[in-house]
Protein backbone atom coordinates (compact mmCIF):
# COMPACT_ATOMS: atom_id res chain seq x y z
CA UNK A 1 0.00 0.00 0.00
CA UNK A 2 1.38 3.37 -1.03
CA UNK A 3 1.73 5.82 1.84
CA UNK A 4 3.32 9.21 2.33
CA UNK A 5 3.96 10.20 5.93
CA UNK A 6 4.69 13.91 6.24
CA UNK A 7 5.85 15.67 9.36
CA UNK A 8 7.56 18.81 10.56
CA UNK A 9 5.03 21.54 9.95
CA UNK A 10 4.13 24.15 12.50
CA UNK A 11 4.17 27.81 13.43
CA UNK A 12 7.33 29.83 12.92
CA UNK A 13 8.14 33.52 13.06
CA UNK A 14 9.15 35.43 9.93
CA UNK A 15 12.82 34.88 9.26
CA UNK A 16 12.77 31.52 10.99
CA UNK A 17 13.49 28.03 9.73
CA UNK A 18 11.56 24.81 9.54
CA UNK A 19 12.21 21.34 8.18
CA UNK A 20 9.70 18.96 6.67
CA UNK A 21 10.05 15.23 6.15
CA UNK A 22 8.18 12.79 3.93
CA UNK A 23 8.54 9.05 4.34
CA UNK A 24 7.34 7.16 1.27
CA UNK A 25 6.18 3.57 1.58
CA UNK A 26 4.80 0.89 -0.68
CA UNK A 27 6.84 1.48 -3.81
CA UNK A 28 10.48 1.68 -4.90
CA UNK A 29 11.24 5.19 -3.77
CA UNK A 30 14.58 5.42 -5.54
CA UNK A 31 12.91 4.86 -8.94
CA UNK A 32 11.10 8.18 -8.87
CA UNK A 33 11.76 11.87 -8.76
CA UNK A 34 9.95 13.68 -5.98
CA UNK A 35 8.16 17.01 -5.83
CA UNK A 36 7.11 19.24 -2.99
CA UNK A 37 4.06 21.42 -3.52
CA UNK A 38 2.25 23.95 -1.40
CA UNK A 39 -1.22 25.38 -1.47
CA UNK A 40 -2.60 28.29 0.47
CA UNK A 41 -6.34 28.92 0.89
CA UNK A 42 -7.77 30.53 -2.21
CA UNK A 43 -4.56 30.10 -4.18
CA UNK A 44 -3.39 27.66 -6.81
CA UNK A 45 -1.09 24.83 -5.95
CA UNK A 46 2.54 25.79 -6.38
CA UNK A 47 5.49 23.51 -7.06
CA UNK A 48 8.28 24.54 -4.68
CA UNK A 49 10.93 21.87 -5.17
CA UNK A 50 11.83 18.92 -7.34
CA UNK A 51 14.58 16.39 -6.74
CA UNK A 52 15.75 13.71 -9.13
CA UNK A 53 15.76 10.00 -8.35
CA UNK A 54 19.37 9.94 -7.24
CA UNK A 55 19.15 13.31 -5.57
CA UNK A 56 21.82 14.76 -7.83
CA UNK A 57 19.73 17.57 -9.24
CA UNK A 58 17.17 19.93 -7.76
CA UNK A 59 14.92 22.63 -9.15
CA UNK A 60 13.18 25.51 -7.40
CA UNK A 61 10.96 28.37 -8.51
CA UNK A 62 12.14 31.92 -7.99
CA UNK A 63 9.78 32.37 -5.04
CA UNK A 64 11.79 29.98 -2.85
CA UNK A 65 15.16 29.73 -4.60
CA UNK A 66 18.01 30.24 -2.16
CA UNK A 67 15.74 29.70 0.86
CA UNK A 68 14.44 26.15 0.39
CA UNK A 69 16.57 23.03 0.04
CA UNK A 70 15.21 19.63 -0.93
CA UNK A 71 17.11 16.42 -0.30
CA UNK A 72 16.45 12.72 -0.08
CA UNK A 73 17.75 9.56 1.54
CA UNK A 74 16.89 6.58 -0.65
CA UNK A 75 17.93 4.14 2.07
CA UNK A 76 15.38 5.63 4.46
CA UNK A 77 12.78 6.24 1.70
CA UNK A 78 12.60 9.82 2.91
CA UNK A 79 12.65 13.26 1.36
CA UNK A 80 13.36 16.44 3.28
CA UNK A 81 12.46 20.05 2.64
CA UNK A 82 14.53 22.51 4.64
CA UNK A 83 13.11 26.02 4.65
CA UNK A 84 14.89 29.10 5.98
CA UNK A 85 14.24 32.84 6.06
CA UNK A 86 10.55 32.06 6.00
CA UNK A 87 8.07 34.76 5.04
CA UNK A 88 4.37 35.14 5.79
CA UNK A 89 3.65 34.36 2.13
CA UNK A 90 5.17 30.91 2.65
CA UNK A 91 2.17 30.04 4.79
CA UNK A 92 0.47 27.05 3.17
CA UNK A 93 -0.11 23.34 3.39
CA UNK A 94 2.92 21.51 2.03
CA UNK A 95 2.70 18.17 0.23
CA UNK A 96 5.21 15.65 -0.99
CA UNK A 97 4.27 14.16 -4.33
CA UNK A 98 5.59 11.44 -6.58
CA UNK A 99 4.27 11.66 -10.13
CA UNK A 100 2.05 8.72 -11.10
CA UNK A 101 2.24 7.32 -7.58
CA UNK A 102 0.51 9.72 -5.25
CA UNK A 103 0.99 12.41 -2.63
CA UNK A 104 0.75 12.91 1.07
CA UNK A 105 -2.00 14.48 3.15
CA UNK A 106 0.04 17.60 3.68
CA UNK A 107 1.49 19.39 6.65
CA UNK A 108 0.62 22.96 7.60
CA UNK A 109 3.29 25.63 7.73
CA UNK A 110 2.29 28.97 9.23
CA UNK A 111 4.66 31.92 9.23
CA UNK A 112 3.46 34.62 11.57
CA UNK A 113 4.64 36.83 14.37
Amino acid sequence: QVQFLESGGGLVQPGGSLGLSCVALGFTFSDYAMNWYRQAPGKERELVATITRAGDNTVYPASVHGRFTVSRDNVKNTSYLQMRNLKPEDTAKYYCDVPQIGRGQGTQVTVSS
